[in-house]
């Protein structure tokens, strides 16, 4: 049998405006003082290959690092543009505490969080106003968001410290839809974790519910070649954990149900029906829960783990 996997990451590229992957060069970085003497957290003053300044935020335990496994942690959307890579260490109203910075330190875990196009020190542009440039230069906003994500995960891997083997993504929300996407277009992923986003688009747009999605998602012609559980089965073999809310509008059980049952469809074409994991929540919304806490950093603890000797 033929894998077509490349032949789909290539149209989905194509999709998004065929941007290669963003260069990112480390300008400068300064230590953040933290009240938390377990872990230590800096920010990064990063140059993008068209001369453009990005904000991110390295966080990871105490102490020096050596060989230690990696997130790249993707920030959510929530109409807050101010708050960007900082959710790494602040947290949101969507977020349980501590904030992912902190959870992912105590566990031997570094994470790196870089501000999305319009968020944090990139918001002097608008979402809508900067999505309508690149579709009208045949681009797409979601794609610029992509090309930055694989800049960054390729500056993650080059960094001191980190095991470029055991690098992982993470998201909620916007930075669920993220995750899951990036994990598609990089099947060199370790592992790919998200909350309150995974659901049919197609669905979404039966019931309008797809409205309450930003400028920043539009990517014009995907509905007629690609779906939500496709995109995400693409990511197989890569062991991927899925997390939902019944009560979230974003969503809906109709469309959880449909996402689901495609991408373990994919999963289990590769041979590795397991590798996809799914945890929802019967009675609540756009939130992470306990349960999602906790299966999210033992998700993440077991497979970015060293490889135990055969």
């Amino acid at each position: 049998m033929t894998d077509e996997s490349p032949r789909s990451r290539a149209a989905l590229r194509a999709l998004l405006g065929n941007l290669a992957d963003t260069v990112f060069s480390l300008a400068s970085q300064t230590p953040i003082s933290l009240a938390v003497p377990s872990m230590r957290a800096v920010t990064l003053d990063l140059r993008a290959s068209d001369g453009s300044r990005v904000r991110g935020i390295l966080t990871g335990p105490a102490g020096e690092w050596q060989d230690l496994p990696a997130v790249l942690y993707c920030h959510a959307h929530g109409n807050r543009h101010a708050i960007g890579a900082s959710e790494l260490l602040d947290g949101r109203p969507a977020i349980l505490d501590p904030p992912y910075g902190e959870a992912l330190a105590a566990r031997g875990l570094i994470a790196l969080c870089i501000d999305m196009p319009t968020f944090g020190g990139r918001a002097g542009d608008t979402e809508s106003g900067l999505a309508k440039r690149r579709l009208w230069e045949g681009r797409t906003l979601f794609g610029q968001m992509l090309a930055d994500l694989g800049g960054a995960l390729a500056l993650l891997r080059a960094l001191p410290g980190v095991d470029p083997d055991r690098i992982g993504v993470m998201g909620l929300s916007m930075g669920a839809t993220h995750a899951f996407w990036l994990g598609a277009l990089h099947p060199d992923m370790k592992v790919i974790a998200h909350l309150c986003c995974f659901a049919d688009l197609a669905t979404l747009v039966e019931t309008g519910a797809h409205d309450l999605h930003g400028h920043y998602m539009t990517v014009p012609g995907l509905l007629p070649l690609f779906s939500t559980g496709r995109i995400a089965g693409l990511a197989a073999p890569t062991p991927q954990l899925a997390m939902m809310g019944h009560l979230d509008p974003l969503t809906p059980p109709a469309a959880i149900d449909r996402a689901v049952s495609e991408a373990r469809a994919a999963y289990a074409a590769a041979g590795v029906a397991e590798a996809f994991e799914v945890l929802v929540s019967d009675d609540t919304g756009h939130v992470e829960t306990p349960a999602m806490r906790a299966a999210t950093l033992a998700f993440l603890s077991r497979t970015l783990s060293p490889a135990q000797p055969g």
